[in-house]
């Protein structure tokens, strides 16, 4: 079941926050910032995966929190072209595949809950009317509650109905 809310995905309560990414992202702008001012370890371990891993776009790559808060980088965007450029934009395929890996790896990992932003529509650069369908083909029949924030409002909780992630 997919939900659509307005609001801050940070303060969502669902046990799974997905994103997207570029290879070797610097995450200094839009969500995957605030993730990692908030979650300075996920940010870590992430350079770490993905000096030693190499992964490509269309992957997904998953840390686990202490406090059981599950936050998947789906590789969306291509990787930059040298080091210190930006990374690349965003493509459908890529997008398709990170989707199509994100719900082999809720179903496997039985996540009660996720949450996403409007992915690869920032930074990635993509139209939101082009990936809200693929969301729902790949999402939609994960038979959890889905809740894509479609509209960010700093610091305002979504209406979700979830309970509050503690």
């Amino acid at each position: 079941m997919i939900r659509y809310a307005s609001g801050d995905l940070l303060l969502s309560g669902a046990k799974a926050i997905a994103h997207g990414v570029a290879p070797n992202d610097p995450f200094n702008q839009g969500l995957a910032h605030a993730l990692r001012e908030r979650l300075p370890a996920m940010y870590k371990d992430f350079r770490h995966y993905c000096h030693t891993q190499h992964p490509k776009a269309g992957e997904l790559w998953v840390w686990g929190g202490v406090d059981g808060l599950r936050v998947a980088c789906l590789f969306t965007q291509e990787a930059a072209a040298a080091h210190g450029s930006n990374p690349g934009n965003a493509t459908l395929g890529n997008v398709n595949h990170a989707l199509k890996a994100l719900a082999v790896e809720c179903r496997r990992e039985q996540w009660p809950s996720l949450a996403l932003p409007r992915l690869a529509t920032g930074v990635g650069g993509l139209e939101w009317a082009q990936v809200k369908p693929l969301v729902e083909k790949h999402l939609g029949e994960l038979g959890i509650p889905v809740i894509v924030y479609e509209t960010f409002h700093a610091g305002v909780k979504g209406d979700e109905g979830l309970p509050a992630r503690g």
